[in-house]
């Protein structure tokens, strides 16, 4: 049976979850920071685990399943999404290309994941002029949904039905999964308010600022709100107790978290649950919150994995590769259409100057 580990490349945190035929036999974390500067850490312990059948690699915004071996430079940055010529500025993702190119020279099994927008599960027009509709990572946290409703319901993958709440410790997204596959998704970048990221770029914000770097992207969130980036998430509701701005910060994180799901319900109108994770999905005080927001549309409740010492999205990612790689897991990735993803993220943009940033990347102009 399949030995496969899966790679979940947080904000925060690299972490590491392999699964041998099912059966947990590695959970690891490295701090991200850590792992920009030395990539080769994390693959060395991807070494320490061979023989592997799979590895699912940090896929950023993902690539329809394309093993790490056949990259090339195009694709990868399509992955990390980083201009040309911002490619020697690491800016929250260059130890994700790090790894994938260290993975590739000593020729690991790893294949990148598709981000939601690769998915032919979502219609065509809910992707028009969309990017980030939820990167591989977010792809992982779902499957990991479908895994754990399924299992406690007693249903199969393709009878699955939520709103997945994903909330980092910097960004926040959103997911629309019915019977099993993935049918809408507001993406960190494009949704609502993160902790530590804007989520929604007004564009009129974006015009007043001018060129907008990768690293303005992951400024502006409830913490900046708060007045306080540092401040640890299970801070915020205790702090908006007593301090104006904190309230404002907390009132905006949970309001447009409930309107994440508002929206995608229109996708999902037959969503059983709202289902939290990430690190300030983890926070009572934020499910609690969410809860009484949401009385009376869901229930809210905290996605329950297999383990409890690595993130959901590597827990996800362990499952998605043990899929693919024919283990147990392998009707979940047959119930979310993975192997039938394809196309760029860049693929449905209409607005000016979309043929101008696919000829960055290196796509044909009208793709």
């Amino acid at each position: 049976m399949p030995r496969v580990v899966g790679v979940d490349p947080g904000t925060q945190s690299f972490d590491l979850c392999g699964l041998a035929d099912g059966q947990v036999f590695l959970e690891a974390s490295i701090g991200a920071d850590d792992a920009r500067r030395a990539p080769a850490a994390l693959v060395d312990r991807l070494e320490a685990a061979l023989p592997l059948d799979l590895i699912a690699a940090p896929s950023g915004y993902g690539l329809p399943l394309v093993p790490v071996a056949a990259l090339d430079q195009t694709q990868l940055d399509l992955a990390v999404l980083v201009r040309p010529e911002d490619r020697d500025q690491p800016e929250r993702v260059g130890g994700l290309r790090a790894m994938v190119e260290l993975m590739r020279a000593r020729r690991l099994p790893a294949i990148l994941l598709p981000g939601v927008v690769h998915l032919d599960t979502v219609p065509a027009h809910r992707k028009v002029n969309r990017v980030d509709m939820g990167t591989a990572d977010k792809l992982c946290v779902a499957a990991l949904g479908i895994w754990d409703q399924g299992r406690r319901l007693g249903r199969p993958p393709e009878e699955t039905a939520f709103v997945l709440l994903e909330l980092g410790g910097f960004f926040t997204a959103a997911l629309a999964v019915e019977h099993g596959r993935i049918v809408d998704g507001i993406g960190g970048s494009a949704g609502g308010l993160g902790y530590r990221a804007l989520g929604t770029l007004d564009g009129e914000v974006a015009y007043a600022l001018g060129r907008v770097r990768k690293s303005t992207l992951f400024t502006g969130g409830a913490a900046f709100v708060a007045g306080a980036p540092d401040l640890p998430p299970e801070d915020l509701a205790p702090r908006a107790v007593r301090d104006a701005r904190a309230r404002v910060a907390w009132e905006a994180l949970i309001e447009a978290s409930a309107k994440l799901v508002a929206a995608l319900r229109v996708a999902a109108p037959g969503a059983r649950e709202v289902l939290l994770s990430g690190r300030v999905g983890r926070v009572p005080a934020v499910a609690d919150a969410l809860g009484q927001r949401l009385a009376g549309a869901l229930p809210v409740r905290p996605i329950d994995g297999f383990t409890t010492h690595v993130k959901e999205a590597a827990q996800g990612a362990a499952l998605i590769a043990d899929g693919l790689a024919g283990g147990r897991h392998r009707n979940v990735v047959e119930a979310m259409h993975l192997r039938e993803s394809r196309g760029s993220v860049l693929d449905h943009l209409h607005v000016a100057g979309a043929d101008e940033v696919r000829r960055h990347f290196g796509l044909p102009c009208g793709s």
